[in-house]
């Protein structure tokens, strides 16, 4: 109990010491010991990392998952070490109720039957997006975060100590200061024409006393000196090591790059083969509104006309354009007359062939001679 009592009142007593020490510095009533260039340029660099790290942690975060609720939740499981569960992203909900709405038209039905295969596509953009975020969170936000929760932390605790140090130090050099003062104003011989003998001795006895202090005010100094230089190089061995740091990240950078690459690479390949089967013309996309801007036609296909035949006289199935729809099913009109309409603009490259503009209808003609 009694060590107890004296280790909490020396506890108390440094840190009073450095409060102090603290306190004065602030005010500019005591000198500092500033740290070399070197030693601030690696404190600097790592204060930068940290924040820019922080930054890029959290909008990655806001990119993978948009909704801050679900980013709520998915933290709380991580806290309490249980396991994430699997949420459907917003590819997968769109596909099942595409999926939904199929079966309750008709899955047999032209709309029914597109219905079901757009779905299925969303549902697979849906998986790609899912294997995306689980690798981008394990390859990139996991290190981040273990840079952040592990080595910052450790730097942080390590800083924190060097300060502490760095005070007990100054403060050490301020006492050694006020001791010598002491001792050499002390130490001045006194005129005995005007001071007593007595007083004499009471002088001598007080110059004894602080040049006792004064070698306790040394040997401190020269104790604080030596934790404050081991803690230097401990600290900055560690922010030496943001080097590696750095490189750590860039290599998670470069998987997370692929990461997405793979994901946007499979998203282009669902949808191609989604735009194939529904019979569209490659890199071509229909857009109903007559002010929306078109993609050009490429030279090789100057000679074939972009349009979709909406009527159909007969049972050739030749002329249909998406396997999916059958105009067979689509009833004729009662005149009887064969009509089309013009998906883009398109410009004649001679006179042998027509200038359309889209949605124009457009009725075919055979010209004779």
């Amino acid at each position: 109990m009694d060590f107890s009592v004296k280790k909490l009142a020396s506890d108390a007593g440094v840190f009073f010491s450095r409060a102090v020490q603290f306190t004065e510095e602030k005010l500019g009533q005591a000198e500092k010991t500033e740290l070399d260039a070197h030693f601030e340029n690696l404190l600097a660099r790592a204060d930068s990392t940290k924040n820019w790290t922080e930054k890029i942690l959290r909008q990655t975060e806001v990119l993978l998952q948009p909704n801050p609720g679900a980013r709520i939740e998915e933290f709380l499981y991580e806290k309490l070490d249980k396991k994430i569960p699997v949420r459907n992203t917003n590819a997968d909900l769109l596909g099942q109720y595409m999926i939904e709405a199929a079966n309750e038209f008709g899955p047999g039905s032209p709309y029914g039957s597109t219905l079901i295969k757009v779905g299925e596509t969303q549902k697979q953009l849906g998986g790609a997006e899912r294997d995306f975020m689980h690798s981008a969170s394990v390859n990139f936000l996991t290190p981040l975060r273990n840079f952040l929760e592990g080595d910052w932390r450790t730097i942080s605790k390590e800083r924190r100590l060097l300060e502490n140090r760095r005070l007990d130090l100054d403060a050490c050099k301020a006492r050694l200061k006020k001791a010598k003062a002491a001792e050499a104003k002390a130490a001045a011989v006194p005129d005995f024409q005007e001071t007593r003998p007595r007083n004499y001795i009471l002088s001598a006895s007080a110059s004894a006393l602080w040049s006792e202090e004064v070698e306790k005010a040394e040997h401190e100094l020269r104790v604080a000196q030596t934790e404050f230089d081991r803690q230097a190089e401990v600290t900055r061995l560690l922010l030496e090591g943001i080097s590696s740091t750095h490189m750590n990240h860039l290599r998670c950078l470069k998987e997370f790059a692929e990461a997405q690459a793979t994901y946007y690479a499979q998203c282009y390949q669902y949808t191609l083969d989604l735009q194939k089967q529904l019979g569209r013309f490659p890199g071509t996309f229909v857009v109903n509104s007559p002010h929306a801007s078109s993609p050009p036609v490429s030279p090789t296909s100057a000679a074939t006309i972009p349009v979709v035949s909406a009527v159909a006289g007969a049972s050739n199935n030749t002329t249909t354009v998406d396997s999916m729809l059958n105009l067979s099913d689509v009833k004729p009109p009662s005149s009887g007359t064969r009509k089309a309409r013009v998906l883009y603009d398109y410009d004649a490259a001679d006179s042998s062939e027509l200038s359309l503009l889209a949605d124009e209808k457009w009725r075919p003609q055979t010209l004779t001679g």
